[in-house]
């Protein structure tokens, strides 16, 4: 239903605007036009697709001449830079995890880019196993993964080039560290998941033509690797003959069965054994359809536990028998409740992650299906981890709220018996903020929570610096976590508030369905009303609001500052998906369509999305807030030309004095494995420009 007309006339424009002070870079305008039902889309800035070419690496240059140079004379940048990088500089070690002979952990000295993989021998021993910080100069390397064979003699670790989603894998002797054979290369969305000591499991696409951060890639296969053997003979075990855009694989813990779920989107799978005692066993159909998602979380022998939202929207664990595992012999293990269900296992346990109201509670259970206890936790937050090997004794889970740095614990399954194990030693007086859930009303009058977290005796009087995050998509339940960045904000007098969007998976499936393709504006409708509260309350308002959001978040900030410009003062949208006409143009977006929709799909959508759609709908003589958009020259997930897109209508388009800038970090991706010092810069940046442009010359401490 779309063609598209290429026409070379070519246009220049060159932008000046806010009586004179600000002048970004000319950006030429084509006139590519595309049809869609009937109606013609013009895309003027369709040649920032091409991330190959001089002309737009050429205009990324120009663009961060400009915003730089605006950064640059904040007169308060290094002082907010450097109190960033003494909060940032505290010891954090990971929780640690048994192979072989060894207990393995990472560890960072504080403001070191990259965590170094640290192990400690039977004797107590310990040595640097990996040091991502020497995978390259920058520190623009990453490490994306690390998995151990059986016995834990070998390991196979990932590595990220630029934050690019395209991986690379080295295979080593665990003991020695020595490389054993050629590196893997051209992975993507992938684990790593081992059988014995003879090989491991990993999925890939084939390498798209053109280029291979935003070219499409949507047939994604499963495949062996036999240690020993080279890449091009890796036998392919599952998408060859069914085209699907995502799968995966992974070996249950006593080897016995492949587990492959497969799917088209970002939700919805298939699920599929198979049984690996035997030689040429076929693969096993468990769900033969893309109606929900599910997951086996563990085995007894032949009996499954499969964790599953099918006719259960906040999740259950079921049971069944392998020789017999169509969802009519489910039988339920753990049945849903009101609250939404995360399990995990470990030493022998299940334990049930549930979330109420965007806050953890744990239960542990055993194989039997009987409650051992409930889990107490240190506060109300966010808690995590409770995984483990069945031999395991101790466990770990860490534990976070917007005000507590994350800890680590150590909990003994058997007796309960939990303790610190490891608690950051951080500059921040915790106990000199709080935090409040709210629950205020969107425009259908449902009901959103938000959580607000400020300095105690913070005054109520509509002058506070405040950011409002949200994101609202995909079934991604936004819950407490400690940002050092967010710290920072709070010292210096800032109000910080979530809302947990319609869109999201606080509460479940049927939470998540109401924020998808022709709901969708109800989650910018959630956003929207809760700037209005903070508003109302006096929390802030709209001369001291800023709106922040990342990926599908970046749409939140882009969709809700075009549809209320008035609304806050600043507006960060960040990695954003932008083009909603042809975000499923590029890499894996096509898998998004659950929660969109496509502007093929019908002319009612096609109207829909071009109805929020941020880049398609700036319109000229608008008075837009502040505005600085970020993004990464290498991300490949939701390529930069959505952002670049955006920017260069804003800065034609916008009328009065608010800086239009666009900041791209180059050599990075979607945000996984950027560089600490590259992370600080960032949030420093971000803060700086939103404090300046609400007015301060200074940093408003209080």
């Amino acid at each position: 239903m779309k063609k598209t007309f290429l026409l070379m006339a070519i246009t220049t424009v060159g932008i000046s605007f806010g009586q004179g002070k600000m002048q970004y870079p000319q950006t030429k305008k084509g006139e590519t036009v595309d049809v869609y039902f009937d109606s013609k889309i013009s895309d003027p800035y369709r040649w920032l697709e091409d991330d190959k070419s001089a002309e737009t690496g050429a205009w990324v240059k120009a663009q961060n001449e400009v915003t730089y140079a605006y950064l640059d004379k904040i007169p308060f940048r290094n002082e907010l830079k450097k109190r960033m990088e003494e909060l940032w500089n505290y010891e954090k070690i990971g929780a640690p995890s048994k192979e072989g002979k060894f207990t393995y952990y990472s560890k960072n000295n504080g403001l070191q880019n990259q965590s170094v993989v640290y192990r400690k021998d039977e004797n107590g021993k310990e040595e640097i196993f990996l040091d991502p910080n020497t995978f390259s100069k920058d520190g623009t390397t990453s490490l994306g993964g690390l998995d151990f064979s059986e016995d834990g003699s070998k390991a196979a670790y990932a590595i990220s080039e630029g934050g690019s989603d395209w991986r690379k894998v080295i295979i080593i002797d665990a003991l020695s560290k020595k490389v054993l054979e050629d590196t893997l290369v051209d992975i993507k969305f992938s684990g790593i998941s081992w059988h014995g000591n003879e090989g491991f499991y990993y999925s890939s696409y084939d390498k798209p033509k053109g280029s291979e951060l935003s070219a499409k890639t949507d047939q994604h296969k499963l495949y062996f690797h036999k240690l020993g053997t080279s890449q091009k003979d890796d036998k392919v075990i599952f998408g060859a003959d069914q085209k699907r855009r995502y799968v995966g694989g992974y070996v249950t813990e006593d080897n016995r069965y492949l587990v492959i779920t497969a799917a088209n989107s970002t939700y919805g799978n298939e699920l599929y054994i198979k049984d690996l005692t035997k030689a040429n066993s076929p693969i096993v159909t468990i769900v033969d359809n893309f109606n929900s998602d599910s997951n086996i979380i563990d085995n007894q022998g032949s009996k499954l536990f499969i964790e599953t939202d099918f006719n259960a929207p906040n999740k259950r664990i079921v049971t069944v028998d392998a020789a017999n595992p169509k969802p009519e012999n489910w039988k339920d293990f753990i049945k849903e409740t009101k609250d939404i269900l995360s399990p995990s296992t470990g030493a022998g346990y299940f334990f049930a992650n549930y979330t109420k109201d965007a806050v953890s509670f744990v239960q542990q259970y055993d194989y039997n299906g009987k409650l051992v206890r409930e889990i107490k936790l240190p506060a109300v937050g966010t808690a995590g981890g409770f995984s483990g090997k069945k031999a395991d004794k101790i466990l770990y889970y860490s534990f976070a709220n917007y005000t507590t740095p994350g800890s680590i614990y150590s909990l003994e399954p058997k007796t309960g018996k939990s303790e610190i194990y490891q608690k950051p030693k951080v500059d921040f007086k915790s106990e000199d903020y709080e935090s409040k859930q709210v629950f205020y009303t969107s425009k259908d009058g449902t009901k959103v929570p938000m959580i607000i977290t400020y300095k105690k005796g913070t005054k109520l009087d509509g002058k506070n610096p405040t950011i409002l995050y949200g994101y609202g998509g995909f079934n991604i339940s936004l819950t407490p976590s400690f940002s050092i960045a967010n710290a920072v904000w709070m010292e210096n007098g800032g109000v910080y508030a979530v809302a947990n969007l319609r869109g999201g998976g606080e509460y479940g499936k049927k939470w998540h369905d109401a924020g998808t393709k022709m709901q969708k504006q109800n989650v910018f409708d959630d956003f929207i009303a809760a700037a209005e509260y903070l508003i109302a309350q006096k929390y802030t308002s709209s001369d001291y609001l800023a709106i922040r959001g990342g990926s599908n978040g970046g749409l939140l900030v882009g969709a809700t500052m075009t549809q209320r410009p008035d609304l806050m003062k600043v507006a960060l949208p960040a990695v954003g998906v932008m083009d909603m006409l042809r975000y499923n143009a590029f890499t894996a977006g096509a898998g998004w369509a659950f929660d969109y929709g496509t502007a093929q799909d019908s002319k009612e959508m096609f109207e829909y999305l071009k109805g929020y759609s941020p880049v398609h709908n700036v319109k000229k003589g608008t008075h837009y807030p502040a505005t600085m958009v970020t993004t990464g020259d290498h991300d490949d997930r939701v390529v930069p030309a959505h952002s670049f897109k955006f920017a260069s209508e804003l800065q034609e388009k916008q009328t009065g004095e608010n800086p239009v800038l666009i900041r791209i970090d180059v050599k990075a991706g979607h945000g996984a494995g950027k560089s600490v010092a590259a992370t600080i810069q960032e949030n420093v940046d971000i803060q700086a420009f939103t404090l300046y442009n609400m007015g301060f010359k200074a940093l408003p401490k209080k």
